[in-house]
């Protein structure tokens, strides 16, 4: 067996591999505290024990002889093979093992490699390496290392795919400094890294967000002579897209081709699926033919992203082509595409339609999940059809279903919108008792309640509330306060929250002045407000339409007409335009005066929200 040394090797990667550590060989005996003692915080799994004779489920035709429905089928088998004369080798011991790995019941299979010591069943390779996959499993990395160590007490040499294993729970866990001494010393051991290895690596890289560290494993694969494969590229490109980086993956894309490597449905599938989210139909749609055109078939993801695409802009009709060309091609639509078409006509206001997708789930046999529920929820609340939506609502729990925080703060929304705050404060503290945890949203639905309907104390209740629970409020949380405030009357406080942003650590946005000055106007201070309006450009926020068609107003209001020429010159030479509603105060007051309109160049009908959005109104 070949020794842990801590010699030197030479290896392209080892010595700066992601730059993330160095080369110095571990001192192994640090992970192996465990090396000679027992697992006891694992014990053995207890269950009720029936009859020796073995479940009638093993005998099914259609399961091969580790194949199991339930795990208390593959416990019952192991219970019989450690009483059998003679005992079965390690082998079986180690196929019945990657069954219930199978099954992800790590817990279990760890419990059994306990059971197998203390039944005298001599451990291999194989299924000490199977314990060390199920510790990184369940986030107990460093108890894989303890079964590591005891591996080499054995006299058993770990392989490629132990010190694989290792490394992909290391990445889990972005423990990378420890990562980059177990690859090195694979390495001095004598153990080529593979191909699932650096696989294994880069997976992990991006499933933590660190894809730049992907790339750079990457280019040094290629520098050091070793082939990436479609997995790998596929890997990063899906990553890169997911970072909103659609340029770079096509670039990667392209380069991945030049190399020979051909595309799959997965690596078209993330990358259609990344620029139809951008809105770049055109594109998406070369990249299918493209797709089309190298005999690669898609399959019920792509589909669905295209439904998905289709249906979010509104095109319900060019979604439901897409459904029914899927379901000619002999794929069958799974409750991901069924709710992305519920969600279109959801968005069309066509409930009816919506429901039907809705039952036509249960007809073709699968099972509504939170997402479709919820998407209909939504569609009803937006439809103002509260009474369906509360309905749907009930219906979750009867059905076992657990409402998420998008399913509360949607249906808390809809119930401010039309007025029923009580139910949306009952609704949200239900919320609280169940579970879940309000998010951003949530508070910024409620608070936005609260301030629309007048309840202004109940928002700041809610306010103080939400900081008292630990949760700190955001740019857009006081944004809603701030205007609640000042458009009931409360301008000295809504000045108090504004003036005391920066130290709180926020950074007002062009929305916050707006609805400063806004309030300032409707209080009687237009001065203070063009004071605040002119200290916007000194802190490097530019107003925008929107907050000069406000502080146009504010002056017309206070009968400022010299001024209001002048701001009315600077906007339109700032290339904005004057809303219908500052158009028709300039129209009103000039007309009584029978003075000569101002010129115009053009006008929107525009305004402002509770959220300081301008919300343009054609």
């Amino acid at each position: 067996m070949t020794s842990w040394r801590s010699a030197s090797a030479s290896f392209p990667f080892a010595a700066n591999i992601l730059e993330m550590g160095n080369t110095k060989s571990p001192n192994y005996l640090a992970f192996f505290s465990f090396l000679c003692r027992p697992c006891s915080c694992f014990s053995t799994l207890t269950r009720g024990r029936g009859s020796a004779e073995p479940n009638k489920s093993l005998g099914k035709k259609d399961k091969g002889k580790h194949e199991f429905d339930k795990i208390d089928d593959a416990l019952t088998l192991f219970d019989r093979m450690v009483c059998l004369y003679p005992r079965p080798s390690v082998v079986e011991f180690g196929q019945l093992l990657s069954a219930v790995v199978r099954m992800k019941n790590y817990a279990a299979v760890v419990s059994l490699c306990k059971r197998m010591d203390f039944e005298g069943v001599t451990h291999n390779t194989f299924t000490l390496s199977i314990m060390i996959n199920c510790f990184c499993h369940l986030g107990l990395v460093n108890f894989g290392f303890s079964i590591l160590g005891k591996m080499v007490k054995l006299g058993l040499e770990p392989n490629v795919v132990t010190f694989s294993t290792l490394i992909n729970g290391l990445c889990v866990q972005a423990k990378f400094a420890e990562l980059v001494r177990v690859f090195d010393h694979m390495v001095r051991d004598g153990h080529q890294p593979n191909l699932v290895t650096y696989n294994t690596i880069v997976n992990g890289l991006c499933k933590i967000g660190r894809t730049g560290d992907a790339v750079l494993l990457l280019q040094k694969m290629v520098e050091g002579g070793f082939q990436p494969d479609i997995v790998t590229y596929s890997t990063i490109i899906d990553s890169l897209c997911k970072d909103g980086l659609i340029t770079e993956a096509l670039i990667l894309f392209s380069k991945m081709k030049d190399k020979g490597i051909l595309p799959n449905v997965f690596t078209y599938s993330s990358l259609i699926h990344a620029i139809c989210n951008s809105g770049m139909r055109k594109e998406a749609k070369n990249l299918w033919d493209e797709m089309v055109g190298q005999k690669i078939k898609p399959n019920v993801v792509t589909y669905g992203i295209l439904v998905n695409a289709f249906s979010k802009e509104g095109m319900v009709l060019e979604a439901q082509d897409v459904v029914e060309t899927m379901i000619w091609q002999g794929i069958q639509p799974n409750v991901v595409t069924y709710s992305s078409l519920m969600e279109g006509y959801c968005l069309r206001g066509d409930m009816d339609e919506a429901k039907k997708v809705f039952d036509l789930i249960i007809y073709k046999g699968y099972t509504r999940d939170v997402i479709s529920y919820s998407t209909m929820i939504d569609g009803y609340c937006k439809a103002k059809m509260i009474d369906e939506a509360m309905e749907l609502f009930h219906e979750m729990s009867h059905m076992g279903l657990v409402p998420d925080t998008v399913t509360y703060s949607t249906l808390i929304m809809g119930m401010c919108n039309v007025g029923r705050l009580s139910t949306a404060h009952e609704l949200f503290k239900k919320m609280v008792v169940c579970g879940q945890v309000p998010n951003s949203m949530t508070y910024s639905i409620l608070l936005d309640g609260f301030c629309k309907h007048g309840h202004i104390h109940k928002a700041l209740e809610l306010f103080q509330a939400m900081k008292k629970g630990g949760f700190q409020p955001t740019i857009v949380h006081y944004n809603v306060l701030i205007n609640g405030l000042s458009e009931t009357g409360q301008i000295k406080v809504a000045k108090e929250l504004f003036s005391g942003l920066s130290m709180k650590g926020l950074q007002p946005t062009v929305y916050t002045y707006t609805i400063m000055i806004k309030g300032l106007c409707i209080a009687g201070l237009p001065d203070e407000a063009y004071e605040l309006f002119k200290k916007m450009e000194e802190n490097g926020c530019m107003p925008n339409s929107c907050t000069y068609n406000v502080m146009i107003q504010g002056f017309l209001q206070n009968n400022y007409m010299s001024r209001a020429r002048q701001l009315i010159d600077e906007m339109v030479g700032n290339g904005f335009s004057t809303d219908a509603s500052t158009a028709a105060m300039v129209v009103d007051l000039l007309l009584s005066d029978g003075k000569d309109l101002l010129p115009i160049k053009k006008i929107d009908a525009c305004e402002v929200d509770n959220w300081g959005r301008c919300k343009v109104l054609k």
